[in-house]
């Protein structure tokens, strides 16, 4: 273990009582092999490439509230009984920048309570699951990669290819995790050789719409801080880049309750098996059925999901995945 991972930094967040950690990162995660995230027991070890360079977290919920130096806690230190204190370790370039955006990360920077159920499953659900936050990584490079490999595959091959090209072309993650990986930055994506890609399983029009992405990554990283609309109109400059991929990478990086995924194969079947009993909705029904919850209908449908209400699948399993339309 070197001296740097010896000595991490560390920022406590105190969280409302009910949150719940693995819930709310749970999106940020590729698969069960990703090999820039890793859930052991309570916590959550994540690799990531910031502006600042690579970077390694450990969040842990519950443990110790006082970190080894109380100038390093997020400024609640001594907690209150009404809440959880979230622990951050951090190593690497990067991770200063990290933990000064932690909140944000694990969802301060969310309000469910604007959330107002319309259905009877959206509100127990929403009563069952009082300690989801939606995630702001404020990083859409890291969210869009994966999002663009994802497009028209199964989960499975999309899951592979990411896990292939991070661990081939990424770099080991600062810190003592040995298993744990950074993504390339964005002259790595653009320095791929095609064989590479294809051994991956990644065809010739995933594989340009992310070097396309790499050559603009600083543009397309400014969407982060943008309004939602504004921001989908920023990744749809790039081809190869419609509304399922743009809505799937705001989730993420910037945590946006509305950003909605349109043109799923299997979402709007689930939300109008869930809310209606009907098991042909498409994409027009869906949004319609979600209408009554604009400006949370991203919420809406992550409760949805969660209630687990699917109607049975007409298609086989195994050549179909989270297929989209781009």
């Amino acid at each position: 273990m070197s001296a740097v991972s010896a000595q991490p930094a560390v920022r406590i967040w105190n969280a409302p009582a009910s949150y719940d950690l693995g819930g709310s990162l749970r999106v940020l995660r590729r698969g069960p092999y990703d090999p820039c995230f890793r859930a052991e027991g309570a916590a959550v070890w994540r690799g990531t490439r910031t502006p600042a360079g690579p970077a390694t977290l450990r969040i842990s919920a519950g443990g110790p509230l006082e970190p080894a130096d109380p100038a390093e806690a997020s400024g609640c230190a001594g907690g209150s009984a009404g809440s959880v204190p979230v622990r951050a370790e951090a190593w690497g370039p990067g991770g200063g920048w990290c933990l000064e955006r932690l909140p944000s990360l694990l969802g301060g920077d969310d309000d469910p309570s604007a959330f107002v159920p319309h259905h009877r499953l959206t509100r127990e659900a929403h009563r069952r699951h009082p300690g989801l936050r939606l995630a702001r990584t404020g990083l859409v490079m890291e969210a869009l990669i994966p999002s663009v490999l994802e497009q028209k595959v199964t989960t499975h091959e999309a899951y592979r290819a990411w896990r292939l090209l991070v661990r081939r072309y990424g770099e080991r993650a600062p810190g003592p995790h040995d298993d744990l990986y950074v993504m390339p930055d964005a002259r790595g994506w653009c320095r791929i050789p095609s064989w590479e890609w294809h051994r991956a399983g990644v065809d010739n029009k995933r594989s340009a719409t992310v070097v396309r992405a790499a050559q603009r990554a600083p543009r397309l990283e400014e969407a982060a801080s943008m309004e939602l609309a504004a921001a989908m109109r920023r990744l749809q400059l790039i081809p190869g880049i419609g509304p399922w991929t743009a809505a799937e990478t705001l989730q993420r990086s910037n945590g946006d309750p509305d950003a909605l995924t349109v043109g799923d194969l299997h979402l709007p079947r689930i939300v109008g098996y869930s809310l209606t009993g009907a098991r042909d909705t498409d994409d027009a029904g869906m949004l319609e059925l979600l209408a009554p919850y604009e400006g949370q209908r991203h919420r809406a449908a992550r409760l949805i999901l969660l209630a687990g209400r699917a109607p049975a699948r007409r298609e086989p399993r195994f050549p179909i995945g989270n297929i989209a339309r781009l």
